[in-house]
């Protein structure tokens, strides 16, 4: 009896099968950890038809030899599907992208179920089934179901078409009517879709094959930025030209996160209304993700760039101003600010030794100008046109070298100034300047400087002391930077001195 049932369970393939059985699963376990628990239940699957077959064995021992046949075929075709469900994850999981070739999912599952379909048919042959009459009847069969499951079918068909043209993808941003987010999952009938709110939404397969969608960010491409719209209203005392200008090289010079520098940001006059001049800036964002963050960036330096300029954004047309604006109530706004300013002279340096006379007169040509973090202030090259104070915030001094990343040289504090150099001695900026932090800025100009030297010519002697310092830190710190040393050494004080007064005409 025992030789009987041994025969008859060692059929054929058994041994072959249940050896490269264990190998594929010992090769999924080492390649593929994040799956072991499906990897787990498969082997169960498998063991529990392999105990199975030894169980229609025990029956064939026993002479029910028609049950035997029934249950061996049952739990071999149980443990093919188990076989081929292994080997199929580790060829799409580990064999197949190691070789640079990607299925999609519903593919996958597809050609799983056409080799499900083909092993069952071949052991039905076997055992002396026609599948050819099994096809004629179920196909009467499944003429009733598609009739009854159209929808189903139809959601099906589309999921399968979405994956096998690549017009979505797992990971994709869409815009579907008036929803938004990111695809998680695309099954046999449906779209899994996660807004920014947190939000799962499920989508019917067949709405996305029927309707239109916008797909505005791509798992596989991240080079393709998505261009944002952020609209302002100008009044009309500002130049067009000059309001683009100004906005353009702002948000094209500043470090903002997630906004591309290629494609530029491009400002654009839109349209007229009552009072004001409506704008647009278009920028590429190169993550949807941050969308409302990023924009919120955007318009900050928007803001400050306008601001620096002496631009005034649009009041809308049915706000009423309830203060009774006079010259009293001008005048006291004029001097609380003048106060405010001559403080924060008071703190500087470089106009320590002034009198308050002095100070008042500086205090009144002095330029509100704030920054938003990231914007440049000025470039390393531009010309010198103003002196700047540091109200509020912090700088980074940078340095370029030729062939070599751009380096830090130093970062300023509130109360410091900085800019002096090219203003006093003509020389083009040395460095470049970038709000660390968003920051509030006074700028001189230069002919205020020149006037005050003017009056007071000892003055001079204070700024060239203080310039004269700075320029033996800097050249301190370029010479580590430089394949040779400097050419002409630090010029003494007096020097710095003789360059501002010989650039004033003193």
């Amino acid at each position: 009896m025992l030789s009987r049932m041994l025969a008859y369970f060692w059929l054929s393939e058994t041994k072959f099968v249940i050896a490269f059985f264990v190998i594929v699963t010992l090769l999924s376990l080492r390649f593929l950890p994040n799956e072991r628990k499906r990897i787990g239940k498969t082997v169960a699957i498998f063991m529990i038809c392999v105990g199975g077959q030894v169980g229609a064995a025990l029956l064939e021992a026993l002479d029910y030899s028609r049950m035997a046949l029934m249950a061996h075929q049952f739990f071999i075709i149980g443990s093919g599907m188990a076989f081929f469900s292994l080997v199929a994850r580790f060829l799409y999981r580990v064999v197949l992208p190691r070789a640079g070739l990607v299925l999609p999912r519903i593919a996958e599952d597809i050609i799983l179920l056409v080799i499900y379909g083909a092993f069952i048919m071949a052991r039905l042959h076997l055992i002396g089934l026609d599948p050819a009459s099994l096809l004629t009847t179920s196909a009467v069969i499944t003429a009733v179901l598609a009739f009854s499951m159209q929808d189903t079918l139809g959601n099906i068909l589309s999921g399968v078409a979405l994956q096998l043209d690549n017009s979505l993808q797992t990971g994709d941003w869409i815009r579907l009517d008036d929803l938004s987010g990111q695809v998680t999952q695309i099954r046999w009938r449906q779209t899994t879709i996660r807004t920014r709110n947190g939000e799962l939404v499920v989508v019917p397969n067949s709405q996305l094959m029927k309707g239109r969608f916008v797909v505005f960010g791509r798992v596989d491409r991240k080079d393709w930025p998505w261009r944002r719209w952020v609209w302002f209203n100008v009044t009309y005392d500002s130049p067009p030209a000059q309001v683009i200008r100004n906005v353009e090289k702002t948000i094209g010079t500043a470090e903002i996160p997630n906004v591309a520098r290629d494609p530029a940001p491009t400002c654009v006059l839109m349209d007229f209304g009552a009072g004001y001049a409506r704008y647009a800036l278009r920028y590429w964002m190169l993550d949807p993700q941050p969308d409302d963050p990023t924009d919120s960036a955007v318009r900050v330096h928007v803001l400050a760039a306008l601001q620096r300029a002496g631009m005034q954004l649009a009041v809308p047309g049915q706000s009423v101003h309830v203060t009774k604006e006079n010259d009293a109530y001008r005048q006291s706004v004029r001097r609380r600010d003048i106060e405010r300013r001559v403080l924060d002279l008071r703190k500087v340096e470089l106009f320590a030794r002034l009198q308050e006379e002095e100070l008042r007169t500086v205090s009144e040509h002095l330029v509100d100008a704030p920054f938003a973090a990231g914007d440049i202030i000025y470039h390393q090259g531009d010309a010198a046109h103003w002196l700047y104070l540091l109200a509020s915030g912090e700088a980074e001094v940078w340095i370029d070298f030729p062939g070599q990343p751009r380096q830090l040289f130093r970062t300023i504090q509130a109360g410091q100034t900085f800019g002096e150099r090219g203003v006093l001695t003509g020389e083009a900026r040395r460095d470049t300047v970038v709000a660390k932090t968003d920051v509030f800025c006074y700028r001189l100009d230069q002919a205020t400087l020149e006037e005050l030297i003017r009056s007071r010519p000892q003055i001079a002697e204070a700024i060239a002391e203080i310039l004269w310092r700075r320029e033996l830190a800097i050249d301190s710190f370029t010479s580590q930077f430089l394949d040779a040393p400097l050419a002409d050494a630090p010029a003494p004080k007096s020097g710095m001195l003789d360059k501002i007064k010989d650039f004033l005409g003193l």
